[in-house]
């Protein structure tokens, strides 16, 4: 890997993300919330239905690092269910690090679901490690689950700027990173509750599948180009919104 900006030169994932921590930068009345998105060329962040097969092994690296430096990681029902999510960090040498860093073992998995309608027999729910917390309109409870399961009920719809506030003075969330889906990351981008944007723009064309965002916004979102990475012509950028 080679780092196009700032500052040229070659680079290892570990060595971009190891200075890199959100969690001493909250603001006052919520966490720092980034999105991580992987997209092909022509904007498309899913191949057959899922992300998994746009990006290359080293985005799958990324991916992971990046769930090292947050105390939470978000998702929507509809990622939840393409996706079937397990633990979030399966290796303890990781969890360790991350608390030698004064952060959780485990990221918070936080979950937004409207219907609570949810795969409960996917790994997250049945592997037994980390914590997972669902914010939901609906008022069905949810099944037994070897994972801890703590359910927030938002009357009318879930409420995510509010859940944001729930995340940062309840649980005492800093830093939170979203994997999507479009929905819930144009949700985020529409209330201006978006800091940062990692974005992989792998080097393919696939002329369907959804975008990033689902929807159009009430404004452009402006951005600032905070780096650049580059291997085997796919491209590693983060974002900060102006």
């Amino acid at each position: 890997m080679r780092r196009l900006l700032p500052d040229p030169g070659p680079m290892t994932v570990d060595e971009q993300l190891d200075g890199y921590r959100p969690w001493e930068e909250p603001r006052p009345d919520r966490p720092l919330v980034a999105v991580n998105f992987a997209s092909t060329v022509d904007g498309r962040a899913t191949i057959g239905g899922v992300s998994g097969p746009i990006g290359s092994a080293t985005d799958t690296k990324m991916l992971a690092r990046l769930r090292t430096r947050f105390d939470a990681v978000m998702i929507g029902a509809g990622t939840m269910r393409a996706e079937r999510y397990g633990r979030i960090i399966n290796d303890s040498g990781r969890r360790d690090e991350r608390e030698r860093l004064g952060l959780p073992g485990d990221p918070l998995m936080v979950i937004v679901s409207g219907r609570l309608d949810l795969p409960w027999d996917a790994p997250l729910f049945t592997a037994g490690g980390g914590r997972v917390l669902i914010f939901t309109a609906a008022d069905d409870e949810p099944p037994a689950t070897a994972t801890s399961v703590r359910v927030v009920r938002h009357e009318g719809g879930v409420d995510v700027a509010a859940a944001l506030g729930q995340l940062h003075d309840e649980e005492g969330v800093r830093a939170l990173i979203c994997e999507g889906g479009p929905r819930l990351h144009s949700t985020l981008q529409a209330g201006n509750l978006v800091d940062e944007l990692f974005l992989t723009v792998a080097p393919k064309l696939t002329g369907a599948g959804a975008a990033i965002l689902e929807g159009e916004l009430p404004q452009p979102a402006e951005l600032e180009l905070a780096w650049l990475l580059e291997q085997d012509s796919e491209l590693f950028a983060r974002y900060r919104r102006s």
